[in-house]
């Protein structure tokens, strides 16, 4: 298991860094002047509780000193033999040689158990971790989704209004994109996740009050990554 970092999760494909939906980050020169000639998955990061900076970094379309505050954590290294340890230790021998500021590998600790996993996310949460991800050392690299990586987060619930619906764009063109909701202090929150095919074809009616989980608050004090649980139900 290892901290799940609440930064930008991008690839690094021999030359150059690359988001998850194809794009190439405006990464200067010396950000990866001794990243390896192989292939490597990580997360851009500052610290906790600074995604927002992150992200306003990376999305500028050309280099800049900005990137000095950011590094690279990696959990993974794909297209290498051997379980998550072996991979991971291929990094490190090339950083023994090739040493970089910018290029780090994230802590992996073996889990003990379900106690064992409960008491350390807890100590992450308590200094504002986003939480942990738990993986099958053995098995090989897997790109997309899989059972054999699992990220464990607490969250918190609360409830909010709907009061328009944002359309979906791509596989869900013609479906319900988004609900935009209002919560009891008056501010919107925009949720996309968690939405079934059912719901996007026939979403919660307007005035409709449904529960949604988050993530912590944005330093906007906005619900970070809200996603639909349930339409309340008066108890």
């Amino acid at each position: 298991m290892s901290e799940k970092l609440d930064g930008v999760r991008a690839r690094w494909d021999g030359q150059k860094l690359v988001s998850r939906g194809g794009h190439t980050f405006a990464a200067p020169k010396w950000f990866t002047k001794s990243f390896p000639p192989f292939a490597l998955d990580g997360e851009l990061w500052s610290k906790r509780g600074d995604f927002e900076n992150i992200v306003s970094i990376v999305r500028r379309k050309h280099p800049h000193s900005g990137w000095q505050q950011l590094s690279y954590h990696i959990f993974e290294v794909p297209h290498q033999p051997g379980g998550l340890k072996e991979r991971l230790k291929i990094v490190e021998n090339y950083l023994s040689d090739h040493p970089s500021p910018y290029l780090l590998i994230i802590e992996q600790l073996l889990c003990r158990g379900e106690k064992h996993l409960q008491q350390h996310l807890q100590d992450l949460v308590s200094h504002d971790a986003e939480g942990l991800v738990v993986r099958d050392p053995t098995k090989p690299y897997q790109t997309g989704r899989s059972p054999d990586a699992l990220k464990v987060k607490k969250y918190s619930d609360t409830e909010c209004t709907v009061v328009a619906y944002k359309a979906g764009k791509g596989k869900i063109s013609g479906l319900t994109g988004a609900l935009v909701c209002r919560m009891d202090n008056g501010e919107l929150v925009t949720i996309g996740s968690g939405l079934n095919q059912q719901l996007r074809t026939t979403p919660p009616a307007l005035g409709q009050i449904i529960t949604f989980k988050y993530y912590g608050l944005t330093k906007n004090n906005t619900p970070r990554h809200p996603v639909f649980l349930r339409l309340w139900k008066k108890q």
